[in-house]
């Protein structure tokens, strides 16, 4: 065996753990997150000083991980599916209950 082709009769396995397997970001309530009803967006204070952000539209279609804009951090957002804002109206309700407190 020339020394040429010694990788090509070795087989190399790679086996990795994907990184969200590996840490979980933190676990935030939607209920302690503020919703901007004119960008649709769930926003949360990040310790770099901006905020985590979620579009309302992902929330929908499963989606549990805020980022921010400004950081590599990231939040794992507790909901319910049934609990958001309906798409037709129902914003302006969870709104007026953000105001209000």
């Amino acid at each position: 065996m020339s020394e040429e082709n010694i990788y090509d009769e070795i087989e190399i396995e790679v086996s990795f753990t994907p990184l969200p397997a590996l840490i979980s970001p933190p676990l935030t309530p939607l209920k302690d997150m503020t919703f901007d009803p004119v960008l649709q967006t769930y926003h949360y204070p990040c310790p770099c000083g901006d905020r985590f952000e979620i579009n309302i539209e992902d929330l929908r279609d499963g989606e549990e991980i805020a980022v921010c804009p400004s950081c590599s951090l990231m939040i794992r957002v507790i909901f319910d599916v049934d609990d958001l804002p309906k798409p037709d109206g129902g914003a302006t309700e969870q709104t007026q209950q953000a105001v209000a407190v």
